[in-house]
């Protein structure tokens, strides 16, 4: 069944996407979190995403949990990004290519998942979402920090 099948059904569940697909809708709802400086919850943006696009998001779903995961230990992950920004500061990148940073680095320290198979997701994230050649910075910051991580 292709994507755009899947697409015309009634409602689409969230855990019937590709992993690639996962990774975007992460990155929407972190957008969307951000957008309303996270005082909505996750429920509630998950409820309007099913209203909005027909796109079903369980609450024990892959997405739901990296989402929240992420937005939990966003200052955490935040501290071990900043050191390898190199002359940059955090406050002064993209709000796309900092959301990227911290789904791909919270992915590298929370999943079993391939550094490698990471690194290249947020790359293609960044291609899709973030400031253009953002895809070059986040590649260098996130291979300083699969090194600092090991």
């Amino acid at each position: 069944m292709s994507m755009d099948d899947r697409f015309s059904e009634t409602h689409l569940l969230a855990t019937e996407l590709t992993l690639t697909e996962q990774r975007a809708l992460v990155f929407q709802l972190l957008y969307t979190m951000y957008a309303f400086n996270y005082e909505m919850s996750l429920e509630d943006i998950a409820d309007n995403y099913y209203r909005g696009f027909d796109v079903e998001i369980p609450r024990d779903s892959t997405v739901f949990i990296m989402v929240n995961g992420i937005i939990e230990d966003r200052t955490e992950l935040d501290e071990k990004i900043i050191p390898l920004l190199k002359n940059w500061r955090l406050d002064r990148l993209g709000v796309p290519t900092t959301l990227i940073l911290r789904l791909a680095a919270w992915e590298i320290i929370n999943t079993a998942t391939d550094s490698a198979v990471i690194l290249n997701e947020a790359v293609e994230l960044a291609k899709c979402f973030a400031e253009k050649d953002s895809y070059k910075f986040i590649n260098g910051v996130l291979d300083g920090f699969v090194k600092s991580s090991l």
